[in-house]
Formats: structure tokens, C-alpha cells, sequence
């Protein structure tokens, strides 16, 4: 994943001709990153106060503008770091985690006003923390579902563990419903909505506590009847079969239904074992040919003759 933040820290990632402005040594010093990292809170909360009402009375499209918000920036990554260490949790990959708070840390710096008498950790914290979580919230459920729908989740699954605590079991729909005022219909989509957040593997075993304990998802997935497959061929070959002569009627019936040899079958009907494989191959041959006619009785709406002597199976 790669976001771009653009972060002007240095007076050469900035146009060589700025407009009129203060000299630079009018602008901060630059900070290593050691220096950054070596500084103390309270040190780094005075200089990012300074900054900001330094900041406040330069024009945007200044250079000093530009580089005095890099070095805000600059300034208070830690702050990024502390709040994404929260979400070390989540599977997704902390240097993703951290660039989406960097964008926030982006924001609460163009967005905050000194005068406004709030300290910049209270404006900053909740809109880095924010972004974050709207980065899990749209790119972290594997099924697309609303953003009402995720927030209900969200409102529930909070709910739910705060419940479990309290009750020392897990809660019901209707326990939920009532402490959350909700409907029992909004706490059940809520609870449900969370298997999709987190869905199950395949090979993940049942609890210990269960009828089918020890054995997987995959082992309890139903097949496909291989009758199904041959539903619709039963029903086109029986007229097919109404229409053959008596002898390959009862040669098929011995054979298949009944499962004869060929050899029982010759001496059945008092020919040879070799015209009996003859008699077979031509018969299922002819069949065959048409099933592969779409226009063939047996593809058609109407009903079998129910000519006698036909296998009803």
C-alpha cells in the first residue's frame, strides 16, 4: 500500500524563489529524526505550541508556511506512533496503519486553531484515532456491507463485551437490545453482522462443547448428489426408451436394471454373447445421439407415452 503524504519538511523540497516571507533565519531550526525522538513531551509541547502560533501568522502559500507545518509535523510523529500501537492487533500492516495516521496527523494540524484555547493533544488524538478507524472500517471487512450496518456492528460488539464482563456470560440478543436501546431485530443483525467481519476458515475446528466436536467446516459441507446430475437425463431418456423395439427394451432392462451379463442375457434370448455387445453398442449409440438433439421427444414439455414394458426408473 503506498499514500502519499505530503509532509514539506526542507527549504529544497520547496520552490527556490518564495514570495516574500521572513528571512530564513527567521525559520525554525531543522530537527533530526534522533533529536526528535531524544526530546521530551513537555519539550516538544512547548516548541509545537510556539510553532503553531508561529504558524498562524504566515500566509499558506508562503515558504515559511510550508516548513514551519513540516517541522509541526515532524514534531509530533510520535503521536502517530503511540495511537497506531494501539491497533498492532489488527492484521493489517502497521506501516499502512501508520501512514493512514500520519494523513490524520495532517489533518488535525491544517484543522486546528491555537486561539481557540484547546490544547493541540485534544484536537489531535481523536482525529489521528479516527482516521484510523475509518481505514479499518472501509477497507477491512472482507464483504461490502452499508456504513450503517458497520457502525451497528460496531455499537453491538462494544455492547456485547462490556455485557460479558458485567454478567460473566455471554449475553443475549435481548439483553443487548435492552442496554443499548435497540430492537432485538437490530442487536441479531449487529451480532450477525460480525461474521462477516470475521469469518470463519474452513478448516477451523467445532468448540469442545459441541455435538460435532474436533471435526471442521469443510468436513460438514454437503456434496452433490450424483443423483441430481442424472434427474434430467432419466427424464429425456424415457421416451426414448418407449420407442425402441421389444428385444433392446428387455436387452437394457436385463443388463442395467436387472444387471445381468451380457453372457446370462444371450442365453436369455438365445443369441451370442458377441451380438448381445453388438446389440448394447448400437442401442446406447443411437441413445446417445438423441439425447444430443435438443428437438428430441425427450427434451420436449410433454409427457411420456407410457408405452408398457418401459422401465419406470
Amino acid at each position: 500500500m503506498s499514500i502519499p503524504v505530503e509532509t514539506t519538511q526542507h527549504a529544497d523540497r520547496t520552490t527556490a524563489a518564495a514570495p516574500s516571507g521572513p528571512s530564513p533565519s527567521d525559520l525554525p531550526p531543522h530537527y533530526t529524526e534522533a533529536e526528535l525522538r531524544a526530546m521530551g513531551k513537555s519539550e516538544a509541547r512547548e516548541l509545537s505550541d510556539a510553532l503553531f502560533e508561529r504558524l498562524a501568522g504566515l500566509a499558506r502559500e508562503t515558504h515559511a508556511y510550508s516548513y514551519v507545518r513540516g517541522t509541526i509535523i515532524e514534531l509530533n510523529m510520535p503521536l502517530v506512533r503511540f495511537i497506531a500501537a494501539r491497533f498492532r492487533h489488527r492484521a493489517e500492516d502497521m506501516d499502512d496503519i501508520l501512514q493512514v495516521g500520519t494523513i490524520g496527523l495532517i489533518k488535525a494540524v491544517d484543522g486546528y486553531d491555537p486561539h481557540r484555547g484547546v490544547e493541540f493533544l485534544t484536537y489531535a488524538i481523536p482525529t489521528i484515532a479516527g482516521e484510523i478507524k475509518r481505514f479499518f472500517r472501509d477497507t477491512s471487512w472482507p464483504v461490502r456491507v452499508p456504513r450503517s450496518m458497520q457502525e451497528l456492528y460496531l455499537s453491538v460488539a462494544r455492547g456485547s463485551d462490556r455485557l460479558e464482563q458485567e454478567l460473566g456470560r455471554l449475553p443475549r440478543p435481548e439483553e443487548i437490545a435492552e442496554n443499548l436501546d435497540l430492537t432485538v431485530e437490530e442487536a441479531t443483525e449487529g451480532l450477525v453482522a460480525g461474521r462477516v467481519y470475521r469469518p470463519n476458515s474452513l478448516d477451523a475446528l467445532r468448540d469442545q462443547d459441541t455435538d460435532e466436536s474436533g471435526s471442521s467446516m469443510l468436513d460438514r459441507l454437503g456434496s452433490c448428489d450424483p443423483g441430481i446430475d442424472l434427474a434430467d437425463f432419466r427424464i429425456a431418456v424415457r421416451p426414448l426408451l418407449a420407442h425402441l423395439p421389444k428385444r433392446e427394451q428387455a436387452v437394457l432392462k436385463l443388463r442395467f436394471w436387472d444387471g445381468w451379463t451380457q453372457s446370462q442375457i444371450a442365453e436369455r434370448i438365445g443369441v451370442s454373447q458377441m451380438h448381445v455387445s453388438r446389440l448394447l453398442s448400437a442401442t446406447l449409440c443411437r441413445l446417445r445421439e438423441q439425447l444430443d438433439d435438443l428437438d428430441a421427444p425427450g427434451w420436449s414439455d410433454e409427457p411420456p407415452d407410457g408405452r408398457p414394458g418401459v422401465p419406470a426408473h
